[in-house]
């Protein structure tokens, strides 16, 4: 996981470099200990002032900071030492409290982030990478070439003229992180680490619709020059921008692209982790880390297949009540997907549709947050297509979180490149997990939660996140926020496509299925389009484990609340369960014990 994902990187400074009240955090709460926030503090400072990405993300690249916004993070090879080493500083700090008498609210705090900084020590540690999650450093998803364009267009802000000269800085600092890249991937290909071939044709095809752009009207000189005009700064930026773009990144991005296709002809067969040295070891480590659980791949794999049989049953009924009868309920699925009243047509006048349609279901659930939730957040959102250069290979979706001082509003991303991808009955349940109250209710919750420590308040799991989304879905469905059965049905297949995760991303990286065979399954098992089903399985095969995180948080989500339900009866409350998002996210096994604990309080009250 790379340092804007994953806190806790790199090495150390002082704690007076940032007071977390600026960042309109209130004081920590009576019931905390002042010395463990300090602590705290200083392990979010540490992560923060050695990654500019996460000053920028985060929107705190200013003040004592401002010089970081002219920056990029090190992706060099002596990061991940430094990565290593910051691990070990960091629970030093941490160890200086054992044995200490905590408070109930220290505890939790403590219990989290020790479990972040003990899992950051694998990676390193065990396997001399920068991440177990995406043990690849240039694949069709990751690396330079894939995120600095998109964080340049969309996470650096252009306010003042200072802005336009640090995204120049920047721009040469991209250069710099592609020949980084480059030795990294060199290094790591030698060990056997790199990514399947056709991983790696995906690759440099984006790479060349990123080279094939002239410099000064390229995507990159484009979002420095219009963002520029917007504010009224003068200057020719874009061709600033084209003449550091010609001159330094697309050389280095030459000298990539040539890598890659030298490094393509001895990558080794196969499409999951199992292919690379310590494979399995690789793939436990990371199903450890993508569901903050001890589950198997054994117990993932038949809690994939049972709940796809379970899903599939509850579907068929919807199905046939609508008048889809023939054919297996994939099958019949993938009927539905093809029919035109389904359908936006696939130009920019039915991709503006589509975005209007996915606002109006997000503000008309929005709306209905009341009825289950205390003082919802009203954090803004945006809903944006994902950028064309990148569309290839980038996921079908995702959420970009909003700057900590509100200079930057939550992002949620769909790729458009594939229209027929996104039947209109299938919408509704996306942006309930993007937006509310999927991801975007539940990160804003937390990073509101002026009594959290700002470590926590930045930090999460994916297995607890990508859990709550599903969740969230099901939570749509109780509001009524799903005007018809299809719609439904929309967010049953949903939950279908999540648990056949579990059977393909296990089945990929412990029963060496192919890619082929993983598509193949999940198009028949869940009836979405071939195209789109593809870019998902190649997804996993280059990240293990990460989608098992969503069915394996949602089963701990809806096992905690049915708990709860039971133990409290007639004293259960909805909203004051999901309260909890306030506590911050937490390993799934804390998140439990967490819950359990407030149900105990909830008896006493």
């Amino acid at each position: 996981m790379d340092r804007r994902d994953f806190l806790l990187s790199t090495a150390a400074t002082t704690l007076a470099a940032l007071s977390t009240r600026a960042l309109g955090q209130a004081a920590p709460a009576s019931d905390t200990t002042p010395e463990l926030n300090a602590a705290f503090d200083q392990l979010f400072n540490m992560m923060i002032d050695n990654s500019p990405e996460s000053a920028t993300a985060l929107g705190l690249d200013k003040g004592p900071r401002a010089a970081m916004k002219g920056k990029l993070d090190d992706n060099s090879l002596a990061a991940v030492k430094d990565d290593f080493d910051l691990a070990k500083k960091s629970m030093a700090i941490l160890d200086g409290f054992k044995g200490r008498t905590l408070t109930d609210k220290d505890q939790l705090n403590l219990a989290c982030i020790r479990y972040t900084v003990e899992r950051s020590f694998v990676a390193p540690g065990k396997y001399d990478l920068s991440s177990i999650a995406r043990p690849y450093r240039i694949f069709q998803q990751g690396g330079a070439y894939f995120e600095q364009p998109d964080f340049l267009s969309s996470a650096h802000t252009i306010a003042t003229k200072e802005d336009c000269d640090a995204y120049l800085s920047r721009l040469d600092a991209f250069a710099t992180q592609l020949d980084n890249d480059s030795d990294v991937q060199r290094a790591y290909a030698a060990r056997g680490y790199l990514a399947p071939a056709w991983s790696l044709d995906l690759t440099l095809g984006q790479m060349k619709t990123l080279r094939d752009q002239p410099a000064a009207t390229s995507s990159m000189a484009k979002s420095l020059a219009d963002r520029a005009k917007a504010a009224n700064i003068d200057g020719d930026w874009a061709a600033q921008a084209g003449k550091i773009i010609d001159e330094k990144i697309y050389p280095a991005l030459d000298k990539q692209m040539a890598l890659i296709t030298e490094l393509k002809r001895t990558t080794r067969v196969g499409d999951g982790v199992w292919r690379v040295p310590k494979g399995d070891e690789l793939y436990a480590d990371a199903l450890a880390l993508s569901t903050t659980t001890s589950m198997t791949q054994d117990e993932v794999h038949k809690m994939g297949l049972d709940q796809v049989k379970e899903i599939s049953a509850e579907l068929d009924g919807i199905l046939k009540a609508n008048g889809l009868t023939q054919g297996s309920v994939g099958a019949r699925l993938t009927a539905l997907n093809t029919r035109p009243d389904q359908l936006y047509p696939n130009t920019a006048e039915g991709r503006a549709a589509l975005l209007k349609s996915l606002n109006a279901d997000y503000l008309k659930c929005k709306a209905l947050l009341p009825k289950m939730f205390n003082n919802p957040s009203n954090a803004p959102l945006e809903i944006r297509a994902v950028p064309v250069e990148i569309q290839d290979g980038a996921s079908n979706g995702y959420y970009r979180r909003a700057a900590l001082d509100g200079s930057r509003p939550a992002i949620y991303f769909i790729n458009l490149k594939e229209v027929a991808d996104w039947p209109k009955y299938g919408l509704p349940a996306l942006t309930y997990h993007e937006g509310v109250p999927g991801h975007h209710l539940q990160i804003s919750t937390m990073q509101e939660a002026g009594t959290l420590p700002i470590l926590r308040r930045v930090g999460g799991y994916s297995a607890y996140s990508e859990g709550w989304a599903l969740y969230a879905e099901e939570v749509a469905s109780e509001l009524g926020a799903y005007a018809t059965p299809l719609e439904r049905a929309g967010y049953l297949q949903s939950f279908l496509f999540r648990a056949a995760r579990l059977a393909v991303d296990t089945g990929l990286h412990a029963r060496k299925w192919t890619r082929e065979q993983a598509t193949n399954y999940m198009v028949e098992v869940t009836g979405f389009a071939q195209p789109r089903c593809l870019r998902e399985v190649e997804r996993y095969c280059t990240q293990p484990g990460q989608a098992t995180s969503y069915k394996v948080g949602h089963a701990a989500w809806t096992r905690a609340r049915a708990k709860a339900q039971k133990t409290l009866g007639s004293k259960f409350d909805l909203k004051t369960f999901h309260e909890v998002l306030k506590d911050g996210a937490m390993p799934l096994t804390i998140l439990e014990q967490r819950i359990e604990a407030r149900t105990a309080a909830a008896m006493k009250g």
